[in-house]
């Protein structure tokens, strides 16, 4: 039994670290993969993932809040790239869900399994797309 609470990560470096072994050449290889395509997306920690630039939105609370563009977080089951960015009310994620590979998408997110199943030329397609329209779909029910 371990009587010392977990703490969680708070930086790029102690999050990178903190990926299992068996995870960190996919990992590092998205990491890197994700600043080679967007090299304005500044990294930053963001809630417990990696996040690429930022955006600003207002919730359904109407606060003011900063979103990353892109994140990476490692799941239990699977690596998860958010894509927080639409074309023509549509997350990218969605538009190029058949052309990305064997991969899970739901609204933003791109789950992974394994990196041969992601199509890495669209992936790469999304991600550059994903700096040119930064954003959420607010649903009109959560600003009433």
């Amino acid at each position: 039994m371990n009587m010392f609470k977990k703490v969680k990560p708070s930086s790029i470096k102690e999050y990178l670290d903190s990926i299992p072994e068996e995870r960190k050449e996919i990992f590092n290889f998205l990491h890197n993969f994700i600043q080679k395509n967007a090299p304005s997306l500044k990294p930053h920690f963001a809630s417990n993932m990696l996040g690429y630039g930022s955006f600003k939105y207002t919730n359904y609370k109407k606060e003011e809040l900063i979103w990353p563009t892109i994140a990476l977080a490692n799941q239990k089951n699977y690596i998860s790239i958010y894509v927080c960015a639409i074309d023509h009310q549509q997350y990218l994620a969605e538009k190029y869900e058949k052309e990305l590979g064997k991969v899970s998408v739901g609204k933003s997110c791109i789950r992974i399994k394994k990196l041969e199943d992601v199509d890495l030329k669209k992936l790469a397609k999304v991600i550059k797309e994903a700096v040119k329209n930064p954003g959420l779909i607010i649903s009109k029910e959560a600003n009433k």
